[in-house]
């Protein structure tokens, strides 16, 4: 990256991205909070997230424009970690995820991405908005109606406002207006203060108290690699989406380096793991941002606010930031994949089905991601392995031609070798590869079992119009034992 590149990076937009800026951080506060108490942790622990890591990525991130901060994808992963272990355990797995996401980088792996089917994406996009509505469900447990009225008024205004104006944050407008309800009215409801403490300081740098021992990895670890997938695909997959929303290309290798060392810093600093958020993305570049400063300001301006408001943030009720993240999930889903599952291919619905699925049973979108890609790829190999076998008889010569189309590979050779006929009694036998493919060695296997047979019954064999590079790979893998014609 040379000095003018980063230079346009940083100051080619600083109007729009500081206007920009203050409205994500203004944003980002009941997102921070809300998945603060998703994943059982105190609402600091989120907002010093979304700080670090906004500001840090800032500097290192692969994606100008982007928006990274604490977010409900890892947040639902932690659930389980926070119960059992607790906060420190937390801390040190955030720190660990970021060092597996640097090494993604280093080892180039986001180019690996090309390898997750759109249907997947959908899938994960669609679990996550679930995960994050039913997550709101436990608010509602033991409340009144008045709960159910504050949750829908607040929706109402999210939904409504923008039809006033869009230059204040509706969510914002939303969360004053139901908290200055409560408190004029004295409605008793639960609100951030019940949830934890909010602390109006920085914060510190402090290494997590734990014991450095292999009984520590081993509690860590398999929620250090859920998140560090979940955490490069939900980034990868929004870089992608900014991408195409400002004609840019972004490095995504720097990208998943830079995520790591921002988790890094987060972790060391009593924050939980965050990645890209992709509605704070969007809000970023329809408000105009498009450059580093963005997630600068926004994450300064984040602290800000807490170290100067923070006695009115903890008076935000809870059915405000409820409100809210049901509006996040509502504006997650992709509904457009409801009203086209039907035309779509039956393979891509069921793998989008199988991926939401998965991840609403276990909770784990690493496992969804998993699943569907795993299905994609075995319904992929199934389609490709249809093989076709036409033959002619000559009777002047005695002689038996097939005619073989299709890819040649171990799902595909029982299907091909049940199409030849080894009883017949011909003199010469012709196989015509010219369209097909050589993959793998049960190719090779597969041809040297069709030679061996005729040879048996003293039936000359010949193959022909292989391409280069199926001769190459019998070369290599070495069969046809009179390397016949081909």
């Amino acid at each position: 990256m040379n000095g003018t590149s980063l230079k346009e990076q940083w100051f080619g937009n600083v109007r729009g991205d500081v206007l920009a800026g203050i409205v994500v951080a203004l944003a980002l506060i009941p997102e921070a909070i809300a998945f603060s108490i998703i994943a059982g942790v105190d609402p600091m622990v989120g907002l010093y997230a979304s700080f670090c890591i906004a500001v840090v990525i800032a500097f290192v991130g692969g994606r100008p424009g982007m928006i990274s901060a604490a977010t409900g994808a890892m947040a639902l992963l932690m659930i389980n970690l926070v119960a059992d272990h607790g906060l420190e355990y937390l801390l040190a797995a955030t720190i660990l995820t970021g060092i597996l996401q640097i090494l993604f980088g280093v080892f180039k792996l986001a180019r690996f991405m090309k390898f997750v089917p759109w249907s997947v994406m959908v899938g994960f996009v669609n679990a996550l908005a679930i995960l994050i509505f039913t997550a709101q469900l436990q608010h509602f447990v033991g409340e009144t109606w008045i709960m159910y009225a504050l949750v829908g008024l607040t929706l109402a205004i999210i939904y409504g406002f923008p039809r006033v104006t869009k230059a204040i944050p509706s969510t914002l407008v939303a969360i004053i207006v139901v908290t200055a309800i409560v408190l004029t009215m004295n409605i008793g409801v639960r609100n951030v203060g019940d949830m934890g403490t909010l602390s109006q300081s920085l914060p510190m740098f402090a290494l997590p108290n734990i014991p450095i021992s292999l009984e520590t990895l081993m509690i860590i670890f398999p929620y250090s690699l859920a998140l560090a997938i979940v955490g490069i695909l939900e980034s990868l997959l929004t870089a992608n989406i900014v991408d195409d929303m400002t004609d840019t290309d972004s490095n995504k290798n720097q990208e998943s380096r830079g995520q790591g060392i921002a988790n890094i810093v987060a972790g060391c600093f009593g924050g939980m793991a965050g990645c890209a958020m992709i509605g704070q993305s969007v809000i970023n570049v329809k408000s105009g941002g498009s450059g580093r400063l963005s997630a600068l300001v926004a994450g300064v301006f984040l602290m800000f606010l807490i170290l100067v408001l923070g006695g009115v943030v903890v008076q935000i009720p809870m059915a405000a930031l409820a409100g809210v993240m049901i509006m996040v999930s509502i504006s997650t889903f992709d509904w457009s994949s409801i009203k086209t599952i039907h035309r779509v291919p039956r393979s891509d619905a069921t793998v989008m089905v199988v991926t939401v699925a998965t991840v609403v049973i276990t909770h784990n979108l690493a496992y969804g991601v998993l699943a569907g890609v795993l299905l994609s790829m075995i319904f992929f190999a199934a389609k490709i392995s249809k093989v076709e076998v036409h033959s002619r008889y000559d009777g002047k010569r005695n002689k038996r031609y097939y005619y073989v189309e299709g890819q040649l590979f171990f799902a595909s050779v029982t299907d091909f070798l049940a199409q030849i006929d080894w009883t017949e009694h011909v003199q010469e036998v012709e196989i015509d590869l010219t369209h097909s493919h050589l993959w793998d060695d049960s190719a090779i296997g597969a041809l040297d079992k069709i030679e061996a047979k005729f040879e048996q019954n003293q039936v000359r064999v010949r193959f022909k119009g292989l391409n280069s590079k199926s001769s190459q790979l019998l070369q290599e893998i070495g069969g046809l034992s009179n390397g016949s014609g081909h």
